[in-house]
């Protein structure tokens, strides 16, 4: 087993996803993730506390790239064009192997309620960074509160339909999300 091998990190990612998918979660130990990635359980524990945090990694990557994107949009954008400035940023760290992976993914999380609630965790914590920055720009509360959510919303809903499109496609995942928010936007005006 290679001990300081490169991509160690994504390698325990992909082998528990699908020793997840393959034996379901609970059977899944941490010893048996380590061995399909090829390193030893200590290099496990250096990059996880425990085998729940797998499914979450790169999610303050993806929180930051969000408030990065919110932050930089330009003076005077709305809300909702400030979000859609985020999910354009956050866009740029998914590429072809997270589209590849996406379905094993969403198989690992349906079959596990622990799984599930680590998701749900994880998309709090999305629209948290999302309202954050929205409110560090000058919106008020429960306006930045509302277009975070929606930010979190389009972007799952954008992710979905990427990662279940065309794989020899060539679109990225930014046209999605926003083509996701302007639906969402549309929505929203439809409500009055």
């Amino acid at each position: 087993m290679g001990r300081w091998e490169p991509g160690a990190r994504e390698r325990l990612v992909v082998a528990a996803v699908d020793l997840f998918t393959e034996q379901g979660y609970d059977a899944t130990t941490v010893a048996q993730i380590a061995e399909r990635a090829g390193v030893t359980k200590s290099t496990f524990f250096r990059h996880f506390p425990d085998k729940r945090e797998l499914l979450v990694a790169g999610q303050e990557t993806l929180s930051r790239l969000l408030a990065e994107g919110i932050a930089e949009a330009p003076d005077g954008a709305s809300p909702l064009e400030a979000v859609a400035a985020g999910l354009e940023r956050a866009s740029t760290a998914m590429g072809p192997v997270n589209r590849d992976f996406a379905p094993r993914l969403k198989a690992a999380v349906a079959s596990s309620a622990e799984l599930q609630e680590r998701d749900a965790l994880k998309s709090v914590s999305l629209a948290a960074a999302m309202t954050t920055a929205l409110i560090a720009r000058g919106v008020p509360d429960p306006t930045a509160a509302l277009a975070g959510e929606l930010g979190l919303l389009a972007f799952k809903r954008g992710y979905a339909e990427w990662s279940e499109g065309d794989r020899d496609g060539k679109e990225e995942l930014a046209g999605y999300a926003l083509a996701a928010l302007d639906e969402l936007r549309a929505a929203g005006a439809s409500l009055s």
